[in-house]
């Protein structure tokens, strides 16, 4: 029953989604999602659950594929598998082979096991190549009342569709290419209450960091975190994206967005949308998807979002974060179990308690990854580019998420105005939020980027250090040399 009702999503018929919609729990919309596609309760407490969109890369997916023919198994449903290559993909010079016989290697076994198993590969040139949680969305892929799976921490970005999605290990790749379910536990759901507006200045990804500053990141263990309130309602997609994002950075398996009006506009008229009399379908289905208002959740806390500054991290996790006009925190001022992380990152980012983050010295600034290499993020940072220029001594460049964005982005002109502004513009990837490429910093370097890991070593360098923070804050950085205030430019726009 699971796959006929999920067949709705790619191409729905009135008939089905009636069905489904009888079928649909009460509750919340990861319930109902959760029940849409349970298979099985498994002996332990756990629930097999179908998988209705599986998104596969190049680095998690080799020892997958090798798993089945170790096993003598097929793929079972090509047609729910999406692949591209992301992680490991220059970002200067994309021709083949590549310079890293590595990289080369990966790809070229990536492409082998697609054809291979009759799996669609988005590849380079194909004009839908790109970060693997930033093609889907755009390609229609990602729809309400989905399960997403992927072999990348960072699939809970696909829940600002009002679907699940969760990242997986490779094991458990090859578990959903064999039998395209997962056996997993239910969790308890949190309801992340944002009201009011951001003030201008402010960012989702502001917002995702505030959040995880004030949770810590292991504050959403055991939990999928529901986004909702005024605030979340006024975001745009790709803002939603951002933050679903990085529910994962504070403990939650997964974060989602209950569809609206705003999710549906998005997804109308892309390639694997529903069309015709199928779309209206679709958003009836796709509204009854949402957490019903009588819902009860295991856990609520509310968030006001005009006392949210732009936010930047300090230390060596992304709950290690501070408003533009703190101070490096003193240990005194944590909670007793924070305090030996904080130890080990005044050493590490040789910054101490008292330290204004305005003000910090940067040698890097990187724009781009799936969290913040959007055209959204690109038109917010080019805003603040516009008419400036990068800093002596300070390298910065620009990565878009994909072919599709970086040739937007190119009809708009915006390469033209970061590279006018000092600003190299790159060829799409996840380059250096994680540096499996070339793109990596070097010795001590300090990193001002738009990625969603500050973890030691995460850019390429065991000794290179990392602050997050918005794409306009990370312009604001490389124009000035050090962390700035993104407000006080926009104060004194350049002429």
């Amino acid at each position: 029953m699971p796959s006929t009702i999920y067949a709705c999503a790619f191409c729905p018929s009135r008939k089905v989604i009636v069905i489904a919609a009888a079928l649909l729990s009460s509750g919340t919309l990861y319930d109902k999602v959760w029940d849409l596609h349970r298979v099985a309760d498994l002996p332990g407490g756990s629930t097999q659950l179908f998988v209705g969109l599986h998104l596969v890369h190049e680095v998690t997916s080799p020892q997958a594929f090798s798993g089945l023919r170790d096993k003598g198994l097929t793929v079972a449903c090509p047609e729910r598998t999406v692949a591209t290559v992301d992680h490991i993909v220059p970002t200067t010079s994309q021709a083949r082979p590549f310079a890293d016989p590595l990289a080369e290697e990966m790809l070229s076994t990536l492409e082998r096991n697609c054809a291979e198993s009759g799996i669609a590969l988005n590849g380079i040139g194909t004009g839908r190549q790109g970060i693997v949680h930033v093609i889907a969305p755009e390609l229609g892929l990602s729809q309400p009342g989905m399960t997403v799976a992927c072999g990348d921490s960072h699939t809970s970005t696909h829940g600002a569709f009002g679907a699940i999605a969760f990242g997986i290990g490779t094991s458990q790749v090859r578990d959903v290419l064999a039998s395209q379910s997962l056996a997993m536990n239910k969790l308890k759901v949190r309801r992340i209450l944002v009201n009011g507006h951001l003030s201008a200045g402010v960012s989702a990804k502001d917002l995702i960091l505030h959040v995880i500053r004030t949770l810590g990141v292991k504050g959403g263990v055991g939990y999928a975190y529901e986004f909702s309130g005024s605030a979340i309602e006024a975001l745009s997609m790709e803002e939603r994206m951002t933050l679903c994002n990085m529910a994962i950075e504070g403990g939650a398996r997964c974060g989602y967005v209950n569809p609206d009006q705003i999710t549906f506009d998005y997804l109308k008229g892309r390639p694997h949308a529903p069309c015709g009399a199928a779309w209206d379908a679709a958003v009836d289905w796709w509204r009854s998807l949402a957490t019903d208002t009588k819902a009860v959740v295991d856990d609520e806390v509310v968030f006001d979002a005009t006392v949210i500054a732009p936010t930047v991290t300090w230390g060596i996790t992304p709950g290690q974060g501070l408003g533009i006009d703190e101070c490096v925190p003193s240990l005194t001022m944590l909670n007793p179990g924070e305090r030996p992380i904080a130890t080990e990152a005044y050493r590490y980012m040789d910054l101490q308690p008292g330290t204004p983050i305005a003000g910090v010295p940067i040698d890097v600034c990187f724009i781009g990854s799936c969290t913040n290499g959007r055209l959204s993020d690109l038109r917010a940072a080019a805003a603040v580019a516009r008419g400036r220029h990068v800093a002596t001594g300070v390298k910065a460049f620009v990565v878009p998420g994909s072919e599709q964005v970086a040739r937007a982005a190119e009809a708009e002109g915006l390469d033209q105005v970061f590279c006018a502004a000092g600003f190299e513009w790159r060829e799409p990837g996840c380059s250096m939020c994680l540096a499996m490429n070339p793109d990596r910093l070097e010795g001590r370097q300090i990193s001002a980027s738009s990625s969603n890991r500050n973890f030691k070593g995460r850019q390429g360098s065991a000794n290179g250090r990392t602050l997050l923070m918005s794409p306009a804050m990370v312009v604001a950085a490389a124009v000035h040399g050090r962390v700035t205030d993104v407000r006080t430019l926009a104060l004194h726009p350049a002429s």
